[in-house]
């Protein structure tokens, strides 16, 4: 492990929860000691709210590590690794802070662990302002397995805001070494399918005209769009909630997904609506990944053996954000590269092994 200390301001760019969590699993995986200030100053609220302390807790188990500053509401922590060690974790978030965000944080860690690893992470699994965790699974982890990485997983309840209260237990097996990535070609839409949930007290029709409104949209890619249309059971998903995932697949392998929650204050036709606008924004752009996936993948870029490179859209803030972080704590170089209106990104990762 270094003794030198890295310092990240938590102020540039994104200025959120993003820096923060890009920032401490890369201190985990290069034995790196960092303080991180200014953390979320970019936010109404800065500092540490609880769902990135438990983060922040999660990966100091994880790897038997030092934290400083952890707190809520803190705007500065220090993290001094130890050596990452494979096992049962556990972290719960009392509120609907996103359980996806947790995993962010503590999956590349595990990936490098010694052993096989199981997290049972509580908290929000569909929540505003991060990934669904239906997206996670249906369209991130497909993405994390061209790496040469994967999780299974179990959802055993659904956790909505504002109660929260979700569970899910993510088991990961270790990996030697991640492989190299080249996404450079979108290909032809092959199929559109999704999922369209109601939950709670809420009616099963607006499941099916969240799902309804996304089809109408998404068939100018493809005429059979498949939407599941269900309402929770109850002991999955006891409090009122509805959304809607879309995933598209094209010929070439690249994966896009578009989801949204639906919103009191709206028409179910508009979260059906924005699920599918988010995929016909990757396609039209010629992208070979979504704007959700596009700043996931940086770090797996970063660890990778090899040159990777990926046609994405226009680069999103958390994306330069990432690129920023893990140029800064990695000794890597990414080049961005615009190419018929799409970009591609392009990284000699360092090839971290276990």
């Amino acid at each position: 492990m270094s003794c030198q200390i890295i310092e990240i301001d938590g102020s540039v760019l994104e200025g959120g929860g993003q820096i923060l969590r890009i920032a401490v699993t890369l201190s985990v995986l290069l034995r790196q000691p960092i303080r991180v200030v200014k953390i979320r100053a970019g936010r109404s609220k800065p500092g540490l709210a609880e769902q990135h302390l438990k983060g922040l807790e999660l990966v100091t188990k994880i790897c038997n590590g030092k934290l400083k500053g952890g707190s809520i509401g803190s705007t500065e922590i220090e993290l001094w690794p130890g050596k990452v060690s494979g096992g049962n974790y556990s972290a719960l978030v009392k509120t609907a802070g996103s359980v996806s965000l947790l995993l962010q944080v503590a999956l590349p860690c595990t990936l490098f662990a010694n052993l096989d690893t199981t997290l049972t992470l509580e908290g929000g699994t569909n929540a505003d302002m991060a990934p669904q965790i239906d997206t996670t699974t249906e369209v991130f982890r497909p993405l994390l397995e061209k790496f040469g990485a994967t999780f299974d997983f179990d959802l055993i309840r659904r956790g909505y805001f504002p109660k929260g209260g979700g569970k899910v237990i993510v088991r990961i097996k270790p990996v030697r070494q991640l492989n190299a990535v080249e996404l450079l070609e979108t290909g032809q839409v092959t199929s559109v399918y999704g999922w369209s949930y109601v939950a709670g007290t809420l009616p099963i029709h607006l499941s099916h005209t969240m799902a309804n409104a996304a089809s109408e949209k998404l068939s100018q890619l493809i005429r059979n769009v498949q939407i599941e249309r269900y309402k929770e059971a109850a002991d999955v998903a006891p409090d009122n909630g509805s959304g809607i995932i879309v995933v598209a697949e094209t010929s070439s392998g690249c994966i896009f997904g578009g989801s949204a929650l639906g919103k009191r204050n709206e028409k179910p036709e508009q979260a059906g609506w924005r699920a599918a606008e988010e995929i016909l924004r990757s396609v039209s752009q010629g992208a070979c990944v979504d704007e959700h996936c596009q700043d996931q993948l940086i770090i797996f870029m970063t660890l990778a053996q090899g040159q990777s490179k990926i046609r994405t859209g226009e680069l999103t803030l958390h994306t330069k954000t990432a690129i920023y972080i893990a140029e800064k704590m990695a000794n890597v170089h990414f080049d961005v590269v615009e190419d018929n209106g799409s970009n591609i990104i392009q990284c000699n990762g360092i090839g971290l092994t276990t």
